[in-house]
Order: C-alpha cells, then structure tokens, then sequence
C-alpha cells in the first residue's frame, strides 16, 4: 500500500501541468486573503515574507506586484510545481525546495510567515504552524479550511458537537478506516483540518489574532466560515 507522501507526490506530478488552470482561474478564497494580507503588509511595514508551500509561485507573483519593494522566498517541496513557477519567470533563488515541517531557515528570519491552502494536505498541522512562528520575526498569516464550518447546517452541527465531546480524532479515524486522510480529483490527497484547531497554540504564542472570513458565512466563523484567514501577531 503506498504511503500518504507517495500518494500527494503521484497526485502533484501527474497534475502539475494544470495546476494554475484549475486553481487559478476564478477569484476565490486566497485571493481574498491575500488582499486581506496586502493590507496588513502596509500597515505594519513587512520587509520580508516567506511563503510556505508555494506551489507555483502565485503568492510570490502577487506580493512581487503588489509590494515590490518586500523581499520573499517561497519553499516548495514538489519539484514539478517550482519548475512551472520558474518557467514563469520566479528566480529559482526565491522559489526554492523547503518543507513546512521543518523549516531550513533560523529563527526571525523573515518579517511575516505565510501559508494559502497548505495546512490541509499535512497530517501534522501544528508542528507546521510551530515552525511559521519560530521562523516569522513579527507575525504568520494563515488561509485555509475550517472543516466545521463547511456544508449543510445539519452537518455543521454533527461534527461540532462530536468536537465539542472531544471525539473528533476518533470519528475521523473509524471514518477514513484508520488512515485519516481522503483523496478528491480537485486536491488530492487532504486531511479533515480547521484553522480552529491551532488558534489556541497561536494565541498562546502572539500578542494579538485577527480573523476573516474568506468564502460565505456567518458572523460565527467557528460555526458557519468554511475557510478563514487568520492573522496572528507576535
């Protein structure tokens, strides 16, 4: 049986050639964390950004447009999605190998650490966010799922209160047979993930948190946000 990484690793290599196309093309959920984020780069003067789980560079393009003056890098651990980001026109000294698991940079390399969309695909997410904060010298900014607040009300409520009795690690391990992951045509290989789930960790470790909601909801992003930008200041 091939492992979760083999899997993501066939996943990325056999669609990586369409990756912009159908990621891409329509505005969504990063896009406006990234304007959400561009706001937060001017007011609180970011000089350097590092780009966690780059892909093919959207976010480096976007921050390079935006705020040309902002030194970044974007770590990238599929080979296939940095060569595209090169073909684009990233120099392969921003656009370089890294994985969030283990960040190869010191501590308060960069002013700000970013990830869009990358949480979800790692069966360790808080180790990730451990390594943002230890890398990120003033604050990390995260957009991605919220698993409890996505589908009907009626699911919605299930699984909060299967979370709420602490039983969540347990219906996702009967429910995936063990293996807790899921695989879907449009993302792959992905784990059941909310920005929730490390918003304790984070506030613990920054001065101050900020939230938004990214797709439609209600004005309880917990309950009714499928995907949430959060950022937090150390």
């Amino acid at each position: 049986m091939k492992s979760a990484a083999e899997i993501q690793a066939e996943y990325y290599k056999t669609t990586a050639e369409n990756y912009d196309n159908s990621h891409l093309l329509e505005k969504g959920e990063h896009d406006i964390a990234m304007s959400f984020l561009s706001s937060f780069i001017r007011l609180y003067d970011i000089k350097s950004i590092l780009d966690v789980g780059a892909g093919t560079g959207r976010t480096i393009q976007f921050i390079q447009n935006e705020h040309p003056h902002v030194k970044i890098v974007g770590i990238e651990p599929v080979q296939k999605l940095r060569e595209i980001g090169h073909s684009k026109g990233i120099n392969q000294q921003i656009l370089i190998d890294g994985d969030a698991n283990n960040i190869n940079f010191k501590e308060n390399s960069f002013d700000l650490v970013c990830e869009f969309g990358v949480l979800h695909h790692v069966p360790n997410p808080e180790n990730c966010v451990k390594e943002m904060l230890r890398v990120a010298k003033h604050s990390i900014f995260i957009s991605d799922c919220n698993n409890f607040g996505e589908g009907s009300k009626t699911a919605r409520l299930f699984k909060q209160f299967i979370n709420f009795l602490g039983l969540w690690h347990f219906y996702r391990y009967v429910k995936t047979a063990g293996k807790m992951y899921e695989i879907s045509e449009g993302d792959g290989l992905y784990y059941s993930y909310s920005v929730f789930n490390n918003y304790n960790f984070i506030k613990n470790n920054s001065r101050n948190i900020y939230t938004v909601n990214t797709k439609k909801g209600g004005k309880n992003l917990y309950t009714q946000a499928s995907h949430v930008a959060l950022m937090a200041i150390k």
